[in-house]
This record gives structure tokens, sequence and C-alpha cells, in this order.
């Protein structure tokens, strides 16, 4: 350090003698690859004094690095160490050395070379359509008969398809890049700046062994992305949890892997209306009451759905989530509760620290993943006591008991045990004045048998009349758990959703904020056998 300090970089470059060393800087923000790359390149570029090019810029473990080939940028980027600051406040140090030539830079095709890839990159280009099909590109014959071998994870590789894409592809939309035996995505991370438009992305049967890759060019708008044959895709132990993960980098995904996805705000829990406090809501308990009932039945009917990974609209960015099961080693009657055991953050049983830490999920994306692999249940709305136990213009504070049963399909019948539950919830006031969860405390047991003989007490009658029987089997389904769960007959049930075309959601939705206002005749709720 006291070298560097006496040895500035136009000194270093005078001092070099033949042009290699000296001419070349490298620049290195240590844990850099917590940062966006658009953000911390736009934020150097606008601190420097001296405009610069940056090439090559790359993560490597925890460091974000690139190279630039100007002395005086090299001893202006030297003077902002420490001087940015990111969202939480913390001063970001920027190391410069000198550095050999960069890999791309000395390794560039030749020109008789990049001319031969523009052709062959032109032969694989629709223009209707707007795509580029590079997959196995290693083996294409037009480039090994020339004796060229593009390996996409060298990085003057990919420059050099960068570079093709920039001069001759303006406006491209899809680009396909399957069976490239890609195992990083460093070199492929200028491709949000060089065709933004890209909306299509295949990198099926690659080696990309981390989600955490995709984090070098999240910058893209995506709605269709294809990973599936990759080592990544093992490392999630279900499907909704792949999602949650990949959408985390492309919000806009509307298809993965070849099928569709919901839309991203299927549910719009924390837009909805219904559920934004205003002054008048706090004027008496009726209005709170309406409030937390309809939260409950949005909440839930998502809970009971296929698709949980819907309830990431509902909850803070840094909220907070964790189980408890009142579970006693001598009681047998505990033992069949293994589902939630691993997830059981009982503090009067737990006495490792970092344990505890661990089984406290922080961020929505880990709260939905957690909740996704829990058992399938159908929760009894009858069931549910509510106590409110604190609440201001812009908090909610109440706990919720009931029971629920999971779900287990056995020969197109739902099976599964009853289970007592109580859930406390703390909502706040986000934003946009919306209410979203900060805080959710579950705590998962046994029911009672007089809470087993009682739960789902509510008849449901096998449907006769005529109507249902032209309907599918999942749409009777459907009719018959809107109906338990609604507390509305059948012949009504089957209405709300047929109205809503077939939207589960949406149909719980418009009945949630029906009720409130009173619209829903009295007749609704007489079951009719």
């Amino acid at each position: 350090i006291k070298a560097y300090q006496n040895r500035t970089p136009e000194r270093l470059m005078e001092n070099t003698q033949d042009g290699n060393l000296g001419d070349w800087f490298k620049i290195t923000v240590p844990y850099g690859i917590k940062y966006d790359k658009t953000w911390l390149m736009n934020s150097i570029q606008s601190h420097c004094s001296v405009p610069f090019t940056p090439v090559d810029f790359h993560y490597v473990k925890h460091l974000a690095q690139f190279f630039v080939q100007d002395a005086s940028a090299a001893s202006a980027l030297k003077d902002i160490n420490y001087k940015i600051f990111d969202e939480e406040n913390q001063k970001i140090p920027i190391f410069v050395n000198t550095s050999a030539v960069p890999y791309s830079m000395c390794n560039k095709l030749e020109p008789e070379k990049m001319e031969q890839l523009k052709l062959t990159i032109s032969k694989r280009y629709d223009v209707s359509q707007k795509a580029l099909d590079l997959h196995k590109l290693r083996f294409d014959p037009d480039l090994l008969g020339h004796d060229i071998i593009i390996i996409l994870n060298r990085r003057n590789c990919m420059t050099a398809i960068l570079q093709t894409i920039k001069k001759n592809i303006p406006e491209l939309l899809s680009l396909n890049l399957c069976k490239n035996k890609l195992c990083q995505l460093d070199g492929l991370s200028d491709i949000i700046q060089i065709a933004p438009t890209i909306k299509t992305l295949n990198l099926s049967k690659n080696e990309l062994k981390s989600a955490r890759e995709l984090d070098k060019i999240k910058g893209l708008k995506l709605e269709e992305l294809w990973l599936q044959g990759n080592p990544l895709c093992n490392t999630f132990p279900n499907q909704p949890t792949y999602v949650s993960a990949i959408r985390k980098y492309f919000p806009n995904l509307s298809r993965l892997d070849g099928q569709d996805l919901p839309p991203p705000t299927v549910t719009g829990i924390v837009d909805m209306d219904i559920i934004k406090p205003c002054k008048e809501s706090f004027k008496g308990p009726e209005t709170l009451k309406n409030l937390i009932f309809q939260f409950l039945l949005h909440y839930y009917l998502i809970y009971d759905s296929e698709d949980r990974e819907s309830l990431l609209s509902a909850y803070h960015e840094e909220a907070c989530f964790s189980l408890t099961v009142p579970y006693n080693s001598e009681d047998p009657a505990l033992s069949n509760l293994c589902e939630y055991l691993k997830d059981n953050r009982n503090m009067k049983n737990l006495k490792d620290s970092d344990l505890r830490f661990q089984l406290l999920k922080h961020t929505k994306c880990e709260i939905v993943n957690s909740l996704c692999v829990f058992p399938k249940t159908q929760h009894d709305l009858n069931s549910y006591v509510v106590d409110l136990w604190a609440h201001t213009e812009i908090m909610l504070c109440f706990s919720v008991s009931g029971v629920f049963k999971e779900v287990i399909e056995v020969e197109r019948k739902s099976q599964g045990s009853v289970r007592a539950f109580t859930r406390t919830f703390i909502l706040s006031s986000g934003s946009n004045s919306s209410m979203c969860i900060v805080n959710d405390i579950l705590t998962v047991g046994n029911a009672r048998t007089e809470e087993t003989q009682s739960a789902f007490s509510i008849p449901v009658p096998t449907p006769t009349f005529s109507s249902l029987s032209t309907l599918s089997q999942e749409q009777q389904e459907m009719v018959q758990i809107f109906s338990i769960q609604s507390g509305i007959s059948l012949q009504w049930s089957q209405k709300c959703l047929q109205d809503n075309e077939w939207n589960y959601i949406k149909a719980a939705q418009v009945f949630a904020t029906f009720k409130t206002q009173g619209k829903i005749p009295e007749e609704a709720f007489k079951q009719i056998s």
C-alpha cells in the first residue's frame, strides 16, 4: 500500500517500457457482489471526475471487478475510494491496481474470424421473429470449418458475440443460448445495455449451478425464460419455490421452462382498496371487524389454493415469520406433526442461538418459500376466533385461532389430519398507504376431539341440481370449497364463480367486498339440501 501511494497511476504508466503493464488498471470493489451492476457502475461514473469506459465487468466470489485503459481515469477512480454511499449508508471501497491486458482484450478474435462469426450469426438470425438461435454454437460447422472455436464461458468469445449483436441486431427480442455448457454468466452481463429489448432467453441444458448467476442479468425485462436441464433446477424443494426464486430476478416473467405462470400480481392483496385503512376505519369496532374479516378471507383463500406464491404481495419486503409447535417429546400424540417440526422455533425448547436465528424467516421471498413447503390445507372459516391486540391509524395487531384440515388427495376425496392453529399478524401501512404484513407468527398443534368433531360443520350436500351436472370435476370441487369457506349455498357459490369466469381468487375478493357492503341477500346463506 505504501509503495502504491508513492507511485501514482500516471507514474506507473510513465515507467512502463513495453506498454503492456501500466496501460491497464484493474478496479476492484470488495463485496461488490451485493450491488446491482447498473447501479454500481452508474454511481462510480457519476462520482468519477474523468469519463471512462469499463472493460470486462465481472464478479469473482464476493468481488466486483472491471478494467480501464486510462491512467487519468485510474487516478480519478482512486480518489473516490470510500466516497460513495450505498443504500444502507455504508461507504464503498474502490481499489485501483495496475494490471496486465484483460483476457478478452489480448485474446480478441482476429478481424477475419470476427467477419466469419458475423456471417454465422446472420444465418442463425430470424429477421421476422427478431430471434437469434445460438444453441450449440461451439459445434457450428461454418465456424469449425474456419478453425474458429467459440466457447461462451470465455469472456473474449462472449464479448465477440455481444459486439456482433450490438452492431448488427439492434432490436433483438429472443436469444437462444441452449447447450453451450455455460457455468457462469459474467460475460453475458453486458447484454443488459447491448440488447435491453430481449423478452425471451433460453439458457436450458447448460451447467449453471446456482440461481444467483441470474443476478448478473436481472436488468433484462424478461417475459419468458428457459432454465430446465441446469443443475440449479435441482436445488429447490418444489415448483412454487423454484418459480418464486426465479421471479425475484425477473418480476415480469409470464413463462418459465415452457409453462405459463400466473400473473405476478394475481392477488393484489397489498393493492386492494378493501384493506387500505383511512381515519374512519378506526372509529368503531365494526369497521375494524370488517377490515380484519376481509383480510383473513383473502389471505386464507389464497393460502388454501394451489398458488401460495401469490402471497408475496401480502408481505413487506423485510417481513419476519416464525413457526412454533408446542411439542413435548413425551407426548406421542404430537409425533404426527413431523411436517412442521423441522421449522419449529419453540423458544422454550430451542437453546441454540444460531439455530434460533436460522429458523426466523426474513424477507417476503424466504417466508413464502417456507409457506409453499407446508402441507396443503383447507381452513374452516367458521371456526375462527379473532382477538384484536392493538391498533393505530397505521398499524393493526391481531391473532386468529381456528382449525384447518391437511388436504391429501385420495381417490378424488380430500382426507387428512385436523389441526388447531393460532396465528398472530402485525399489519402496517406501506408506502402507498396499503396494509402489508410485517410480522407473522404461526402456532400449529393437534386439534382437540371436540374441535375435530365440530370442524367443517356446514353441510356440503352432494350437488344434485341439474346445472352442476354439466360442470367439470374440478369446477364442482371449487364450488364445494367456496361454499365451505364463504358460508353461502352451493347455488350461490356456483353463480359467484361463474360470474368471475371461474377465477377463484377474484370471486373471493368480490364476495368479501359485497358482504362488507351488505349486498349479499340472506337467502344466499341458506343451505339447500
